[in-house]
């Protein structure tokens, strides 16, 4: 039986320790078993295991997801691969799209090939927001908001969504760069006043809604991903603004 060390396992899935450590800690993957010396070793039903793991994480699932995955009785090991290759097959196809449309654009910049309309500019792009706020908004509030959120995207035109993506990149941008102010800074709830009026322009958001947002962004680590991006700690920052911003609005 081939057995695989934390170091061996972490050097050939391209990982690092501490994530095998961590992983073992959660019960999402645990050696098989620990040697006298209390080293873990792996075999080759853990490397399968983490495999799947692997592929989940690059489909943005989180971990508590992927693990009650796995651990369905019912989990087939083989129709999950053939999913992953689904999935894989449509991330090529869409990056293919991106980079003719790369090769467009550069033609067109150097006068050898005008493009023939401008929304070739933008072949290969999806609107990535949209399954974040699908489904924070199904999960949260129900399919009526996700419907009116839908209306409202679908009505956008290239340039009115651009805008909006724009925006969103500024305030987050520049919420990173002053969160060495108090959550409840002048400074700071005017660009949480601007988040709430971006988010309004997706689904109405009372201040009721806006807070339970704001919590979701803590609470669900795909949206905290989405905020730590720029600085570390910037969704829990934007979440405590968020509730200082909504109770000074209600108590008003």
């Amino acid at each position: 039986m081939d057995k695989f060390s934390v170091h061996q396992l972490a050097k050939m899935a391209n990982i690092s320790a501490r994530t095998l450590h961590h992983y073992d800690e959660i019960g999402l993957l645990k050696p098989a078993f620990r040697a006298d010396s209390g080293y873990r070793y792996y075999t080759k039903e853990e490397l399968l295991r983490l495999q799947q793991i692997l592929f989940y994480k690059e489909l943005d699932l989180p971990l508590a997801e992927i693990q009650q995955i796995l651990d369905e009785p019912e989990f087939d090991r083989l129709q999950a691969l053939d999913h992953h290759k689904e999935q894989m097959r449509k991330k090529v196809q869409r990056y293919e799209t991106l980079i003719r449309t790369i090769d467009k654009t550069i033609l067109d910049l150097k006068n050898k090939q005008r493009m023939t309309t401008y929304e070739e500019m933008y072949e290969g792009f999806s609107k990535e927001q949209v399954d974040e706020y699908e489904k924070e908004v199904t999960e949260r509030w129900g399919g009526e908001r996700l419907e009116e959120s839908k209306r409202n995207i679908q009505a956008m035109t290239k340039q009115e969504w651009g805008d909006l993506k724009a925006e969103g990149e500024n305030i987050n941008r520049s919420l990173a760069a002053i969160m060495d102010h108090s959550p409840t800074d002048a400074d700071v709830q005017r660009l949480v006043a601007r988040h709430h009026i971006m988010i309004g322009k997706f689904y109405e958001c009372p201040y009721e809604v806006y807070r339970g947002l704001g919590n979701m962004y803590v609470a669900d680590e795909r949206f905290t991903a989405t905020y730590d991006k720029y600085k570390p700690g910037l969704a829990v920052f934007l979440q405590k603004a968020i509730e200082h911003y909504c109770n000074e609005r209600e108590n008003k």
